[in-house]
């Protein structure tokens, strides 16, 4: 399968990460159609030459690679196959690639739909938050057909410098579900460790530049413990979406008949911040549950 020369590309979800995503492709010199529920997040893109679509349905009718990367399964759902769904309303040959952290049972329903349609369905979670979205070096993870995953691979390129072919619908799903467990418990470590830095009366910055290259190195620590220690709790992902991560995985987790205490302990603590007025915040923010 190759791609045809006039690819337009349509991009629906325009937050945090999915703003810096799709100027990427509008730099590269991509045809963009873009398509936000809040018009005033894609304005950026629009004034540098993105074209604004109306509904989901409207980005289906002008192209023929559609990524999406919104909040929630539910809105997977509803952009996918509704009644002004891409798939619903798609044309045949059309490309679609979600890249929304969501349910592998629902990317193998989509990729089903889809192919009776004669379209091509990817799921592609990422992992890399703003940072990795901002400076294009997202781990992008990919389930569906490898054909149509080798058509649009010069397009992960674009956005990230990990892309990996996991397999079947879903496989991506499953892949990021691995990724938020990891990054469950180790945030929990991270804080921990910050925090008692601090209470030591040691110089939090100096310690993490003994720790974040030895073995207790990770992404987080390089990444997100600085911005605990500044008091920046800005969301380059948001409490509330890694939540409903941590939910997708508990699920999934328990289907397969697998304990998983680690993060069930995360998802308890994330939830109390939540319920306390901070499901907008940063996921660095998981430092104040000891204040």
């Amino acid at each position: 399968m190759i791609l045809p020369e006039n690819t337009v590309i349509g991009f629906i979800g325009t937050g945090v990460m999915g703003k810096s995503m799709a100027g990427h492709l509008l730099h590269a010199g991509y045809p963009l159609v873009v398509y936000s529920r809040t018009k005033a997040k894609a304005e950026e893109l629009i004034a540098k030459g993105a074209e604004w679509a109306s509904s989901p349905n409207e980005v289906a009718e002008k192209a023929n690679v559609i990524i999406t990367i919104v909040g929630y399964p539910a809105d997977v759902e509803e952009i996918y196959l509704g009644e002004q769904g891409i798939i619903t309303n798609g044309k045949e040959n059309t490309i679609v690639i979600d890249m929304t952290t969501s349910t592998p049972t629902l990317a193998s329903e989509i990729y089903e739909v889809a192919a009776k349609k004669g379209m091509f369905a990817l799921d592609a979670p990422v992992s890399g938050g703003d940072i990795g979205a901002k400076e294009a070096k997202l781990s992008i993870m990919v389930g569906g057909d490898k054909d149509a995953f080798e058509a649009v691979k010069p397009i992960f390129n674009l956005l990230g410098t990990n892309v990996v072919y996991q397999g079947k619908a879903g496989s991506g799903h499953h892949t990021k579900m691995c990724n938020q467990i990891a990054i469950a418990s180790n945030m929990i470590g991270v804080c921990e460790a910050v925090v008692y830095a601090e209470k030591a009366g040691l110089d939090p910055e100096t310690v993490l530049q003994s720790i974040s290259s030895g073995a207790a190195g990770s992404w987080s620590l390089s990444n997100l413990a600085p911005r605990m220690i500044q008091g920046n709790f800005d969301p380059g992902f948001y409490i509330k979406h890694f939540i409903k991560d941590m939910n997708i995985a508990l699920q999934e987790a328990e289907e397969m008949g697998m304990e998983t205490p680690g993060l069930a302990l995360a998802k308890k603590m994330y939830a109390r911040l939540a319920e306390a007025g901070g499901e907008n915040s940063g996921t660095q923010a998981l430092y104040k549950y000891w204040e």
